[in-house]
């Protein structure tokens, strides 16, 4: 079995390492949309159980791959805006100012996230793309066994979103960089129901 791993919104494969150097045992894919540099669409054909942060985990759901047995949703969902979720606003707010400055609106939604650090050049359009499908899109749920893992004080993601998951007590919504460990865990325990 196979690792595929799927990053969020404004974030690429470089996301993943800390997490995926504690899961070793498994042979690990990156799915990476491009945002700074050349995107890396992984379809495995054979059994892989997916790892999602966040938006990675609509993209999981809306376009299964063909091995797909399993999933880990980090901080994830199947639906980003909605009545009990996050207000359409907010993203058509983020929309319209990414017209003008597509750059200070990635790093002040990565500093909501608790992400401070640099980042390099960006591709403007799979971000916008991205942007239009967390405002308007929703994913089917899971047809896999899946786990939802979320922190309790994510400032992205609203209590409604996050009830009926494995919450952890002091994370926000970059739970694989602050708590890896936690996250390797769910990880091998998911691996552990497939086998």
């Amino acid at each position: 079995m196979k690792l595929l791993f799927a990053h969020g919104w404004g974030f690429d494969r470089h996301f993943w390492a800390p997490l995926a150097a504690l899961l070793r045992e498994w042979e690990h894919v990156f799915d990476d949309r491009g945002y700074f540099g050349a995107p890396e669409k992984v379809v495995p054909a054979t059994p892989c159980l997916a790892i999602a942060h966040s938006f990675g985990t609509m993209r999981v759901l809306a376009e299964p791959p063909p091995g797909l047995v399993g999933l880990v949703a980090i901080n994830g969902f199947e639906r980003f805006t909605g009545e009990a979720d996050v207000p359409i606003r907010v993203v058509d707010r983020m929309l319209r100012r990414f017209a003008s400055d597509p750059r200070a609106v990635l790093a002040e939604f990565r500093r909501t996230c608790g992400c401070d650090g640099p980042f390099g050049a960006i591709d403007p359009d799979p971000l916008h793309a991205d942007l239009l499908r967390l405002r308007d899109e929703q994913a089917p749920p899971p047809a896999v066994p899946a786990a939802m893992l979320h922190g309790a004080n994510d400032p992205i993601l609203p209590a409604a979103m996050r009830s009926g998951t494995m919450e952890h007590p002091a994370a926000g919504h970059l739970l694989p960089l602050e708590d890896p460990e936690f996250c390797a865990r769910a990880v091998r325990d998911m691996a552990a129901r497939l086998a």
